[in-house]
C-alpha cells in the first residue's frame, strides 16, 4: 500500500458497513479518503473511532448515486479541493426486500436498485476515470459485487438485486476492456462476498444461524487488490464464510 500514501480515495456508500470500514482502513494506510453518502454526517462520525493522525485524512461529502448530477458535482468538488481521485471503491448498493418482480406497483423500488447498484457504479467509474486520465494517474477502481453476481440463489424477495449484480460482473469486464483500449494502466477489480453482516441483512430469525462475513473481511480483500504491484491486476475475488451452503 506504500504507493498509495498521500493519494486520494473515494468510497461510495460510506456511512455504514463495508463502506465505513473501508474509509477507516484506507485512511489508516495513509490515503486521503472522501466518503460519499446520503448520510454524510455519519462518515464524519468515523473520525471519533480512529487516532487523530488518521482522522484528519477522513472527509465526507453528501452524494446520492441515483442522481447523475449529484455524482458529477461531488467529483468536481473533489477535483477542486483534493486535486482528483486515484482510487474509487464502488460500494454503494441497496436491495428492496419488500417486493418480488411481480408485485403490483414495484416500479420505484426496482428502479432504485438499478439506479444505485448499476448506473451509480457506472457513472462514478466514468467520473473517476476522467480524473485519473487528466492527471495521468495509474489508478484503481474496485467494484463491490456479490456472489449473486455469479450464480442465482433463490432467496425470497431479492427481485432485481441479483440481476443488478450480474450486471456489475459484466460491467467490470467491459470497464477492463475500455481501460485497455484507452491505453491506460488503470486497474479494475470485482470483489464478490457472500452474506456480510451489515445493515442490509434483515434482522430476525431468517439469518440467525447463517454463517456470515464481517465487513473487515471484505475490506481485507480490497487492501490486497490495491497492494499488488503495478503490473498485477486482480480481476475477481470471491469470498465466502466457512460453512456457507450456496
Amino acid at each position: 500500500m506504500d504507493r498509495w500514501i498521500g493519494k486520494v480515495a473515494i468510497v461510495t456508500g460510506a456511512s455504514s458497513g463495508i463502506g465505513a470500514t473501508a474509509v477507516k482502513a484506507l485512511a489508516t494506510a495513509g490515503m486521503v479518503v472522501i466518503g460519499l453518502a446520503r448520510r454524510a454526517e455519519r462518515v464524519l462520525e468515523l473520525k471519533k473511532s480512529v487516532p487523530p493522525e488518521v482522522a484528519h485524512r477522513i472527509h465526507s461529502h453528501r452524494c446520492d448515486v441515483t442522481s447523475e448530477q449529484s455524482i458529477v458535482d461531488a467529483f468536481a468538488l473533489i477535483d477542486h479541493q483534493f486535486g482528483g481521485v486515484d482510487v474509487l471503491i464502488n460500494n454503494a448498493g441497496v436491495s428492496k426486500l419488500t417486493c418480488t418482480l411481480l408485485t403490483a406497483g414495484n416500479g420505484a423500488d426496482l428502479r432504485t436498485v438499478l439506479d444505485t447498484n448499476v448506473m451509480g457504479l457506472v457513472l462514478c467509474s466514468r467520473e473517476a476515470f476522467q480524473s485519473m486520465k487528466r492527471r495521468s494517474s495509474d489508478g484503481h477502481i474496485v467494484n463491490i459485487n456479490s456472489i449473486l453476481g455469479h450464480k442465482y440463489i433463490g432467496f425470497p424477495n431479492l427481485n432485481i438485486y441479483g440481476a443488478s449484480k450480474y450486471a456489475v460482473t459484466a460491467i467490470t469486464e467491459t470497464l477492463r476492456n475500455d481501460l485497455r483500449n484507452e491505453g491506460t494502466r488503470v486497474k479494475v477489480t470485482s470483489i464478490s462476498p457472500g452474506i456480510v453482516r451489515t445493515e442490509m441483512v434483515p434482522e430476525g430469525e431468517q439469518f440467525q444461524d447463517t454463517p456470515m462475513l464481517e465487513a473487515d473481511d471484505v475490506v481485507g480483500a480490497i487492501l490486497y487488490a490495491l497492494g499488488t504491484p503495478p503490473h498485477v491486476q486482480v480481476h475477481e475475488v470471491i469470498i465466502k464464510p466457512v460453512g456457507e451452503m450456496n
